[in-house]
């Protein structure tokens, strides 16, 4: 998968125009991705990310970084064997792309908004 575009509030993914917070696996897109707890991340809201098992999931914390990854969600990514790139999504759009790019067998969870 490629994201196309981002801007706050709207993401494009092959061609597919996403307005809700979305998780990227390698088998597909997961629409319309909510929080237990809004802006902060639990182990449990990464289910989906788990069974998929990537090798590297990069999470985009909002346009201004509000999303919240507490320190047990990254243990619980590290203990899974899967490395967490955390960074604004802006930015993580960027290392999604290259991550695909290179063949890694990566996933992408990302909050669209603040």
């Amino acid at each position: 998968m490629h994201i196309d575009e981002y801007e706050f509030g709207r993401m494009v993914v092959d061609g597919k125009t996403y307005r809700k917070d979305l998780i990227l696996l390698p088998e597909g897109v997961r629409e319309d991705w909510w929080r237990d707890e809004g802006h902060s991340l639990a182990e449990a809201d990464l289910a989906d990310v788990f069974d998929a098992k990537p090798d590297v999931l990069v999470i985009g914390t909002g346009a201004h970084g509000v999303m919240g990854v507490p320190p047990a969600v990254r243990r619980a990514l590290e203990e899974a064997g899967i490395q967490a790139i955390i960074e604004r999504t802006g930015e993580a759009v960027g290392r999604y792309n290259a991550l695909a790019a290179a063949g890694t067998r990566e996933a992408g969870a990302f909050h669209l908004t603040c």
